[in-house]
């Protein structure tokens, strides 16, 4: 008998170590923009949030630096669209961007009425505004130097008070239910098979409305700011139900990743070159006035690359952060979380230059979406770093990725909220009765470990063509293992992963082959010059595939 999940949905053929959920919307992704969405849909409809961790694991609860918007009376709208446009070296969509920035004081509204306790002035009777690079004006509002951890624990105790949200700890989508691979006539989205990791068990997760918010793709690199969860699952899940995405080729390094043997990932904010932070050699020379005229507060992508020729030309292993001129009250003060961790580690940043490296930080392409947050698939909606909006262009300006998440998760339920319902359809359960437990784990760790290594290294900071070829070449080899283990043996959490890694590494080597010149993030030996027009690197997935 086929079974009924509500809504007059109906499930055919169960199998074991099957489940069936139905909600109104299903959200894939707990950080910023995943929980604040969850919390706009939840007076009116049953939402199940899934993520892969625990509820608060996500690129979000690292942001140090806070929320770009303009707040001040010195500031305005037209100043932050401006520098917007500039750091995206004329790739932003002007439309976009202005959509984003003139929403950005009810995005900090909303989260001040939800409690989050941004860091006051010194008359306690406004709020702190700090600079970062790329900026104009002071106008990030933040948590001193943990914004994204004190929103992320706001929203989570939030979520996990209201009824209508059933939130799914540690489980990983696996992939998108769609009409078209099932031959129904919606062609739409369903909602998603779901591997419950503690369970053991895959979930069918059906809903009319399914929200990726599952992040970057940080992990696809050595070396990365990213949490572990940054796997690109979103972007592949997507690509592979028809979707397209866009401008895949720029992933933004952030210039200071803390360098210690024992700090994994640890990020060092944008703010402390905005409060005065220099960047030094080991021998304490100053270099970023010979990059840029702006210094240590040009753009990131410029900022990164300085670095990296510095490193390179001189056989650095890293360079040198130092505010040791600042007081060690103002950086106690502004910066604790750093402090501390960098006294963990030896380091008195109040005495001593930190010492930092560049890293793998943000995805600036994705899914393509429109101003509502909805993909070219029925039913399925993007939002935050996994989604290509258009705002970042070629390089993302600081402290816009949270204005983003929070500005399209509004729009995404507003959308939601006024579609109509859509038909119920027949759809399959997860069949898992003709693959077997795998017999190696070590294949795919070691797949794992090759695809981050040559990701690194020819993909990186400064590409070439020969670079971006052996890339290519390596990931096709990779693509038909994974393939056939994916074929013949159950899921796991690593396996999934590695399959989206993969998928995505050659959206990102596909996109970066076709741009023919050195703009913002992508930088060519081959192409060192700007193109006069400024165009997006469209890739279209015409066919679903499973």
């Amino acid at each position: 008998m086929p079974l009924l999940a509500g809504d007059g949905i109906v499930l055919s053929s169960p199998f074991p170590r099957t489940l069936v959920q139905a909600f109104d919307v299903l959200v894939i992704g707990s950080g910023l923009a995943g929980q604040s969405l969850a919390l706009q849909l939840a007076e009116h409809k049953t939402v199940a949030l899934v993520t892969k961790g625990a509820l608060e694991d996500s690129a979000s609860s690292r942001a140090q630096g806070g929320i770009a918007a303009a707040l001040d009376n010195a500031d305005s709208i037209e100043a932050h669209v401006r520098d917007t446009l500039v750091a995206g070296a004329g790739l932003c969509s002007r439309r976009t961007t202005r959509f984003v920035v003139e929403r950005g004081k009810g995005a900090i509204d909303w989260l001040i009425r939800q409690g989050v306790p941004f860091t006051r002035d010194a008359t306690g009777a406004g709020y702190h505004l700090t600079r970062e690079g790329g900026h104009s004006h002071r106008r990030v509002i933040h948590v001193a130097d943990a914004t994204g951890l004190a929103v992320q624990d706001t929203l989570t105790n939030r979520v996990l008070a209201h009824p209508n949200i059933q939130v799914f700890e540690y489980h990983i989508a696996i992939d998108l239910i769609t009409g078209s691979k099932f031959g129904l006539e919606d062609a739409g989205c369903h909602g998603a098979y779901v591997l419950d990791k503690r369970g053991d068990r895959v979930v069918t997760f059906i809903s009319p409305h399914t929200v990726l918010a599952t992040g970057g793709t940080g992990k696809v690199y050595l070396y990365t700011t990213n949490p572990d969860t940054a796997t690109g699952d979103g972007i592949a899940m997507a690509w592979r139900a028809g979707c397209g995405v866009a401008n895949m080729e720029f992933v933004q390094f952030h210039p200071t990743c803390l360098y210690h043997p024992h700090a994994k990932s640890f990020l060092i904010t944008e703010a402390m070159r905005g409060e005065g932070g220099i960047l030094r050699l080991p021998d304490g020379e100053r270099f970023m006035p010979d990059h840029d005229s702006r210094a240590e507060l040009a753009p990131r992508d410029i900022v990164a690359r300085a670095i990296d020729f510095e490193m390179k030309k001189r056989g650095l292993d890293c360079v040198y952060l130092d505010v040791t001129h600042k007081s060690a009250d103002f950086l106690i003060e502004h910066f604790p979380n750093i402090h501390a961790r960098c006294l963990e580690l030896g380091i008195d940043i109040t005495r001593q230059p930190i010492p930092v490296v560049p890293a793998a930080h943000y995805t600036c392409g994705g899914i393509i979406t429109d101003l509502s947050a909805r993909t070219s698939l029925p039913g399925l909606y993007a939002v935050g770093e996994t989604a290509f909006t258009g705002l970042h262009g070629a390089n993302r300006l600081a402290s816009n990725s949270l204005l983003e998440c929070l500005v399209f998760a509004t729009a995404a339920a507003e959308d939601i909220l006024l579609s109509g319902r859509r038909r119920a359809k027949v759809l399959p359960q997860w069949d898992e009765s003709r693959v077997t437990d795998a017999d190696e784990e070590i294949v795919i760790s070691h797949n794992w470990d090759e695809l981050r290594r040559f990701m690194w290294d020819y993909v990186g900071i400064v590409r070439t063509n020969k670079r971006l070829e052996r890339a290519r070449h390596r990931i096709r080899l990779l693509e038909r293992e994974i393939d056939e283990y994916y074929a013949n043996f159950r899921i796991s959490n690593d396996l999934i992963e590695l399959r989206n890694l993969v998928l995505t590494a050659d959206l990102i080597v596909r996109c970066a082959q076709r741009r023919r010149e050195s703009r913002g993030l992508h930088s060519s030996r081959d192409y060192p010059s700007v193109l006069p027009t400024a165009r997006n690197t469209l890739l279209r997935n015409r066919l679903s595939r499973p």
